[in-house]
């Protein structure tokens, strides 16, 4: 079973069982696992928003940079390796600078990414990053003494698991509530950073680069500030997973993870950063939700149900991008606050824009 299959709620503590949703212990239970995994995967989703959905950069290895955050954080935390054992690292420090070391793993290696492939066409790029995130699986399979090669990395710590036993805390709404708190910090940073003139500029690379480089603006500089931010904040989602799992290894970060979260920003809203963060929400509830269903189901598909979800993501792509590409909240129509108003409203309201664009009175115009 694959390690993002073993990721469905609670499965980690019980694993081949399914979540006890016929009890309400059981219902709070699975709701609390799957909004802390569905959090998680919010980061990831507006950090690739920020690539694609306001620059327009592809970014097919998503999953490169989430698993450097989770590997670089799980090594700045975990004890020295034992006997059986061999990794580098093992520095016993804080959670906090796990994850801080996690994001900068992300966005130093979105800058080693970027600096060569950013100038390419965006075809290439797509298989540029792919092939990043092969190599860097494939190296973490077979250098011995990096990672613990595909035994994988064992007794990740878990942020606040001492406070919450001690205080008596179920520890599960403590990790959703820390996990939430960080999705909101990483929203706001985002939405203040795409709201910005910063972000203007890349929504114009996005739209046209050549009209952007006219008027004097370095594109690729902006592609790689973007990409880089996209990047550590990537490498902060893998952070946040490795501590949440507790155990990692390299068949945790296969391509599967990247076109998950592609799902979500197609299905959200490419360029809408709530969008995306409900993208996470609906994808994460069909990937995460449809085991549940597993014993309602006849025994030739009741066994077949992890393939099933992956049907699943597939047919919600081609729905979306065939029905409603814009996804469940599509990019909001923006026009500059110096643009001028009319006594009709102006600004966003069709009417008096286009009576000011005509030149008709009731727009103002003269």
């Amino acid at each position: 079973m694959l390690p993002l299959d073993a990721l469905t709620p609670l499965a980690a503590e019980a694993p081949g069982l399914l979540p006890p949703l016929i009890t309400f212990g059981g219902s709070v239970n699975w709701t609390v696992g799957f909004l802390t995994t569905a959090a998680i995967f919010a980061i990831a989703a507006l950090a690739l928003n920020v690539q694609w959905g306001y620059t327009g950069t592809i970014n097919f290895g998503v999953v490169a940079f989430f698993g450097v955050g989770a590997y670089t954080s799980a090594l700045l935390t975990l004890d020295a390796p034992g006997d059986f054992e061999s990794y580098v690292g093992g520095l016993e420090l804080a959670i906090p600078i796990g994850w801080i070391g996690g994001m900068v793993a992300g966005g130093v290696l979105a800058l080693l990414v970027g600096l060569p492939t950013l100038r390419l066409r965006d075809d290439f790029l797509a298989i540029a990053t792919i092939g990043i995130a092969t190599i860097l699986r494939s190296i973490a399979n077979t250098q011995e003494g990096l990672v613990n090669r595909a035994r994988g990395l064992n007794g990740i710590p878990r942020p606040l698991e001492d406070s919450a036993n001690d205080l008596g805390v179920d520890y599960d709404l403590v990790l959703l509530v820390l996990t939430s708190l960080t999705l909101l910090v990483v929203f706001l940073v985002v939405r203040g950073a795409t709201a910005s003139p910063w972000g203007r500029v890349l929504r114009a690379i996005r739209e046209n680069e050549a009209t952007a480089q006219s008027v004097g603006k370095m594109t690729t500089s902006y592609r790689i500030q973007s990409f880089v931010l996209g990047g550590a904040l990537m490498g902060l989602a893998g952070a946040i997973f490795a501590h949440r799992i507790g155990t990692i290894a390299p068949d945790s970060f296969d391509n599967l993870t990247t076109f998950l979260v592609w799902t979500m920003v197609i299905v959200g809203g490419s360029g809408n950063n709530r969008g995306v963060m409900l993208g996470a929400l609906v994808v994460g509830f069909v990937w995460f939700g449809l085991p549940l269903i597993q014993e309602e189901l006849p025994d030739f598909l009741g066994t077949r149900v992890f393939m099933l979800r992956r049907i699943a993501i597939g047919l919600l792509i081609i729905g979306f991008v065939l029905a409603r590409p814009q996804g469940l909240l599509g990019e909001e129509a923006r026009v500059s606050r110096f643009a001028p108003r009319g006594d009709g409203g102006g600004g966003l309201w069709p009417g008096g824009l286009w009576s000011r664009i005509r030149g008709q009175p009731g727009g103002g115009a003269a």
